[in-house]
């Protein structure tokens, strides 16, 4: 990683890769913020710690994305428990389905949750994302979805919210928002903003009242396809396009490498 560790040093007592995780999920923050897509103080983003004992790291609860750092993020267990001293708390409505999903999803490195206007919208159509433009086409059967159950408080819903995803990258959450997770954070970034950018296109062209012109079946498929060959952890363009981010989140916003 290219961005703040050449100005900053790892704290005492904790290791390096620990402190790298944490420049990028706080860097990852301000991201999302300059996009628009924080929530306030709500949603989360969270990255799976190495080591033998299963943590990760996530946003203090009560910070908006652009006041978190790399110091004050979060250290939890699978069950949101603090692990770690911290004068603040997490969110219980972000680690319920985020634990779940660290726990049981292998490959799992990070999971992104949000409510932009888009994505929430198309999450309230019955229809859910039509396959009909650009993005969404390169989506194509990658999306699964989950049934509305309420505030995400309830750990009953777990099991029925991993049946939902299944196998699935990108989970939209019906009447709530999108949520995407990844084997790296760019990977589970560039889920997020493919859906992201697909929900956009959709409103957009649905707000004319002009009919959609249909992508074929065949067409969809080579798309998705061609999308998933794209990805490759670490060196494929959704890298590229992640860490041109964080230098621009490097030269405008460096505050989060505290």
């Amino acid at each position: 990683m290219t961005i703040a560790l050449r100005y900053t040093t790892t704290p005492a007592g904790m290791a390096e890769a620990e402190w790298e995780a944490r420049l990028e999920l706080a860097a990852t923050y301000r991201i999302f913020a300059m996009l628009g897509w924080d929530e306030m103080i709500f949603n989360h983003i969270s990255l799976r710690l190495p080591g033998e004992t299963p943590t990760y790291l996530m946003n203090p609860f009560g910070l908006m994305y652009e006041e978190v750092t790399a110091s004050s993020l979060i250290k939890v267990d699978l069950d949101g428990n603090l692990v770690e001293d911290s004068p603040y708390s997490a969110n219980p409505a972000g680690f319920l389905f985020h634990g779940a999903i660290h726990r049981t999803v292998p490959d799992a490195h990070c999971v992104m949750h949000t409510h932009t206007t888009a994505g929430s919208a198309v999450a309230c159509m019955d229809s859910g994302l039509s396959p009909d433009n650009f993005y969404a086409a390169q989506l194509h059967d990658a999306v699964a979805y989950h049934e509305f159950e309420g505030i995400t408080v309830n750990e009953g819903e777990v099991p029925r919210m991993l049946e939902a995803l299944g196998d699935k990258h990108l989970l939209i959450l019906r009447n709530h928002g999108l949520l995407a997770h990844g084997r790296t954070t760019a990977e589970a970034f560039y889920r997020l903003w493919a859906l992201s950018r697909a929900c956009e296109i959709q409103l957009a062209a649905q707000s004319t009242g002009q009919p959609l012109r249909r992508v074929s079946e065949a067409a969809a498929r080579s798309s998705s396809r061609a999308a998933a060959d794209f990805l490759e952890p670490g060196r494929g363009p959704e890298q590229m396009m992640f860490d041109a981010l964080l230098r621009k989140v490097d030269r405008l916003d460096p505050g989060y490498a505290q």
